[in-house]
């Protein structure tokens, strides 16, 4: 049965978010009041240009939609066009017949005609997504840290408390971030006045000479069992342009030891566990033989190349480690098949070039999965062809295409989609 995909009008809408509360029963939607919210909201999104409420239709009945973003990523310090896709939801009475297969086939051609060459997605099933050819991101650990863990800092500036009238400055200061931070995804004007509009969320910032370079988005939560006297604090984001800002806004959190016995922290960075005096959580669990439990990990933000030449095009002069080879590269793509074959990328003293002369030093292949994570950082060459996840045609150059594509760190994001 043939399937229409096209943008969804306003008064469909309503449909669309029926179909998500069946798709995901943890929003809570089911009522006819809260589902008319989550529409009024969608409505609202219209004034938003990069976000798109996108639907399947069959026999003229709506029987899938998704939520399209268009992004800007820092990818290996170049600020790249990229496609988000979000709410991806199916109807009930058509699991099973490949919806979400022409939904994501539309996402990936709808950028693609676009000009971005890549993608990403937070994955309700990695499995499934892994499928389509999407690779895996870095992880996200979460600490439960005990708040006198934190340093308490040199107590020379405090940060303050942060209202709607500074998200232009958050905006600043989080771009500034996002400009010098491989994998991060630059914001708009709306991002922040959203996040004011819910009292319950709190937000500091630490300043210097007058302009914000540090701030810190956090939510706070009881004790399940009833003692009022118990709370967390829920870090939600943390983003800090220089060493004094990051000791002031962890030294606030040490301050706050009298009200929260805990924070909650998640955050992307591997070595996040040498700030803490204490970085054990409060599981108490000992992994053999004697590693104490800092934080659980979790997979999530997956990404994904769509044009192979194109991207390399992009990212034309930035430096993949100052090395020189002439590398080809076959992608195994069966789900977008216009992104398989063999394309050839010589690199000059890292300068990456895109060319018609199939001649090389060195070829590997490896499914689009593996290679979206490789590209991002997410995973080495090394890894992957120890793995046996990438074949390459001379071992001797291992080594080369290694230092090629690795990162100083690996990709990291803030924005929820």
């Amino acid at each position: 049965m043939p399937t229409e995909i096209r943008p969804l009008a306003e008064d469909e809408l309503p449909a669309f978010a029926v179909i998500a509360a069946n798709a995901y029963p943890a929003f809570q939607a089911h009522s006819a009041e809260e589902r008319h919210t989550i529409v009024q909201r969608w409505i609202a999104q219209a004034a938003d240009p990069t976000i798109s409420n996108v639907g399947a239709f069959r026999d003229g009945r709506l029987v899938g939609a998704m939520k399209l973003y268009d992004f800007t990523m820092n990818v290996r310090g170049a600020q790249l066009p990229t496609g988000g896709v979000g709410m991806v939801a199916v109807d009930l009475l058509h699991k099973k017949q490949r919806v979400a297969f022409d939904l994501i086939q539309h996402f990936l051609r709808h950028y693609r005609e676009r000009g971005a060459t890549l993608t990403e997605l937070y994955p309700f099933r990695p499995d499934f997504y892994k499928q389509m050819g999407f690779g895996y991101g870095t992880k996200m650990s979460e600490y439960r840290a005990r708040t006198e863990s934190f340093p308490a800092g040199p107590g020379r500036e405090r940060p303050r408390t942060l209202t709607i009238a500074d998200a232009p400055a958050l905006l600043e200061c989080y771009n500034r971030y996002q400009a010098a931070t491989h994998g991060m995804i630059r914001r708009d004007e709306f991002s922040f006045p959203r996040r004011f509009a819910n009292p319950a969320h709190h937000a500091i910032g630490y300043e210097r000479d007058g302009r914000l370079t540090g701030y810190l988005l956090f939510d706070d939560a009881t004790d399940p069992n009833g003692n009022f006297v118990l709370n967390d604090l829920i870090v939600e984001e943390l983003v800090y342009e220089t060493p004094d800002a990051l000791a002031a806004l962890l030294a606030f959190l040490r301050s706050q030891a009298d009200q929260f016995r805990t924070v909650v922290i998640r955050t992307q960075d591997p070595t996040f566990h040498h700030l803490l005096a204490d970085p054990r959580d409060d599981s108490g669990r000992l992994i053999p033989s004697v590693y104490h439990q800092s934080d659980t990990q979790g997979v999530g933000l997956m990404y994904r190349v769509i044009d192979l030449p194109g991207v390399f095009a992009a990212l034309a002069g930035r430096d993949f480690n100052g090395q020189t080879i002439r590398l080809q590269i076959t992608l195994d793509d069966s789900f977008f098949p216009e992104n398989a074959g063999p394309v050839t990328v010589a690199f000059g003293s890292g300068q990456p070039h895109v060319t018609d002369d199939p001649a090389h030093d060195a070829a590997i292949r490896l499914d689009v999965t593996e290679f979206s994570s490789l590209l991002l950082g997410a995973v080495s060459f090394k890894r992957l062809h120890q793995y046996g996840l990438a074949q390459l045609s001379d071992p001797s150059a291992s080594e080369v295409i290694d230092r090629l594509f690795r990162v100083d760190d690996p990709p990291i994001c803030m924005t929820a989609f």
